[in-house]
């Protein structure tokens, strides 16, 4: 067992204000199965690279290990080469023997190394690179997000494989995950990194406590500051009143005093002065101690939605619906039946491939003629659908941009972007600037302040951090809108979903 001793890590990107890391210092065990956990934006992935020593920093990174990362970059003009051959770029040292052991415990075909790799699924594609990742000894392994886009068996064989595995930092918003592969946790708080043993749960529910101590001591500590401040502001009042009167009298008006009391008058002032500085001594201490009380309280801040309700009882209606495209032989799937009536969320699972997100593209683009509809699809007329996509390639520019081009009030979509947890900093830069998570922040909240009849979202939470997630679970089981959801976080599924349909 080694160790990974990082201390006074100090980093920024280039022309930005603001430091990533501060003089951070940490330290981890080589065979821990650490999970890295952190709002969108906190810097996970960049820590990830600069263990890869990617980035120049201040500070040092101590450790006699090796590292490797996932994913493997894959370019445009490597898509159809077969994983065998990019298996010379990705992990030179690794022999195939190696890699077919690992695809083996990951429940795969060998056949997916030899096959072009465009070919792959999303799950295919992970597992293999997975299988060349951890093909080899020695190394400390940092595994970034390695469950976007895959759906639920994927997501089980994944979990699986990685809980009989140790010796890697893995970055995930998959609480589900989490829990079930990590004995360590590595947390980047608002104002501080910490390191705890357990997984997410546990860590969470430490958490909790935590925070309502710190706000109880801080509700003591404003209660003792404003005693104190009361009575220093009384004592300093009646200390002011006595240095006036102990320099002269009238002797007519205070007949009883005599110019002995002026000393003693002096003394007493002189006493009372001294009281008003020791209040203020307390005062400035117990400022002191609520400082940084609250700076690592997650709030999951209440969000709104603005739902429309709908004139009849069901908004889509499907009966032996089947779907394939043009030019496609084979029938994505046929013979579905299912409903979505007012104030449903209906989850749709499956395989990735399955025909989900057709179904989603079926209902808002009905006419489209490369998608085959057989079966019946009835979609009520005159509704308002929001749609949130799974996809962020599109986005670009400024967000004031994006509000022209969206017709959006903007003042209230950077509220609720704000309530999302993205910084104002933010705001001043161009989307494609954006970390996944920061993206899908931008357009679930265009959706959330779009009053709608139907919520269509496909995979929201892909990249998207467990505090936001947390909000949105709360947000939709206070509203109720109704819902058409693609999405494989379980946790999710098991809090929103009044009826999941399985393709």
């Amino acid at each position: 067992m080694a160790q990974i001793q990082v201390t006074d890590l100090t980093f920024s990107y280039e022309g930005s204000a603001d430091d990533v890391f501060d003089k951070v210092t940490f330290r981890i065990d080589t065979d821990w199965k650490l999970g890295l956990i952190g709002r969108n934006g906190k810097g996970k992935t960049t820590l990830l690279n600069l263990f890869m020593g990617k980035y120049a920093y201040q500070g040092s990174i101590s450790t006699g290990t090796r590292f490797d990362y996932f994913p493997y970059p894959v370019t445009d003009d490597e898509e159809g080469c077969c994983a065998t051959e990019l298996m010379e770029k990705w992990k030179p040292e690794a022999e195939s023997w190696q890699v077919l052991i690992q695809m083996d415990q990951l429940k795969m075909d060998p056949e997916c190394l030899y096959r072009p790799f465009d070919t792959l699924s999303y799950g295919e594609r992970t597992r293999v690179m997975l299988a060349v990742l951890f093909a080899t000894e020695n190394e400390f392994l940092l595994i970034d997000e390695p469950t976007n886009h895959l759906d639920g068996k994927a997501r089980d064989i994944v979990k699986s494989y990685l809980a009989s595995k140790k010796g890697f930092i893995l970055v995930s918003h998959d609480r589900d995950l989490l829990d079930g592969v990590c004995d360590h946790v590595l947390i980047l708080n608002r104002e501080s990194i910490e390191v705890q043993a357990g997984n997410f749960s546990s860590w969470w529910e430490n958490k909790e406590k935590q925070d309502a101590f710190r706000q109880a001591e801080n509700e003591k500590h404003l209660k003792e500051i404003g005693k104190l401040k009361a009575a220093a502001d009384r004592t300093g009042r009646w200390a002011e009143k006595s240095e006036h009167s102990k320099i002269g009298f009238d002797p007519i008006k205070e007949n009883d005093r005599s110019i002995s009391t002026r000393s003693f008058i002096g003394a007493k002032t002189k006493k009372m002065q001294a009281r008003v500085k020791a209040y203020e001594g307390r005062i400035d201490r117990e400022i002191e101690e609520k400082e940084g009380l609250l700076e690592d309280i997650e709030k999951v801040t209440d969000l709104k939605i603005m739902p429309l309700t709908y004139h009849k009882e069901v908004l889509i209606d499907t009966y032996d619906l089947g779907l394939q495209y043009e030019g496609s032989e084979r029938m994505l799937f046929d013979g579905l039946r299912f409903q979505v009536r007012r104030g449903e969320r209906i989850v749709l699972s499956g395989e990735n491939g399955c025909g989900k997100s057709s179904i989603i593209h079926a209902i808002l683009a009905p006419t489209d003629p490369e998608l085959l509809i057989s079966g019946r699809l009835d979609v009520a007329s005159g509704m308002t659908i929001s749609y949130v996509s799974q996809d962020t390639s599109f986005l670009h520019g400024s967000l004031k941009e994006y509000i022209q081009k969206n017709g959006l009030n903007e003042s209230l979509f950077l509220a609720v972007l704000r309530q999302l947890d993205l910084g104002r900093e933010q705001f001043v830069k161009n989307i494609e600037d954006y970390s996944e998570g920061q993206k899908k922040k931008v357009l679930i909240a265009s959706s959330l302040i779009t009053p709608a009849h139907l919520y269509i979202w496909d995979e929201p939470l892909n990249f998207i951090d467990v505090f936001s997630r947390m909000q949105i679970e709360k947000l939709i089981l206070q509203y109720k809108p109704t819902m058409l959801l693609v999405e494989h976080d379980i946790r999710f599924q098991e809090k929103v979903a009044t009826s999941i349909v399985t393709l």
